[in-house]
């Protein structure tokens, strides 16, 4: 029962993704050959919302984890080059199976099987990544 409301929130999520065709190859593909601004609109208000979210919890609430330990989101130092790498390869992965992390998780709800393929491939990069990242310039 206490993992209800994530839960719900993930639901939420995955029909918000389906619905708005934001889990949509054609979508996507749409959006890496620049024909249609749908994508980018989605985006774009995706990281308003984030952004609003953000500043309301760090000036007006204070969360708490489940065992109620104090939620901090820190401030990080920009780096010289770890946000062109790290969207480099976020973008290459994109593009070669045409699907970001949300819109996995969303498909792999709805029973796609090529999503699952997908999913554990990223699953693969985050294992080979938390084994490289002491060795890489952060």
């Amino acid at each position: 029962m206490r993992f209800l409301p994530y839960f719900l929130a993930g639901l939420a999520f995955g029909f918000v993704m389906i619905k708005s065709e934001a889990a949509s190859w054609y979508r996507i593909m749409e959006m890496f050959y620049f024909q249609s601004f749908h994508m980018f609109g989605i985006m774009m208000s995706a990281i308003a919302t984030g952004l609003t979210g953000v500043i309301l919890l760090k000036r007006f609430w204070h969360p708490r984890t489940l065992d109620g330990e104090s939620i901090v989101i820190p401030q990080k130092a920009p780096g010289r080059y770890n946000y062109l790498f790290g969207g480099l390869i976020f973008g290459l992965g994109w593009g070669i199976i045409g699907l970001c992390p949300g819109p996995i998780f969303s498909l792999v709800g709805m029973g796609s099987v090529g999503a699952l393929a997908a999913l554990a491939g990223a699953l693969h990069g985050t294992w080979l990544y938390g084994l490289a990242k002491n060795r890489l310039p952060h």
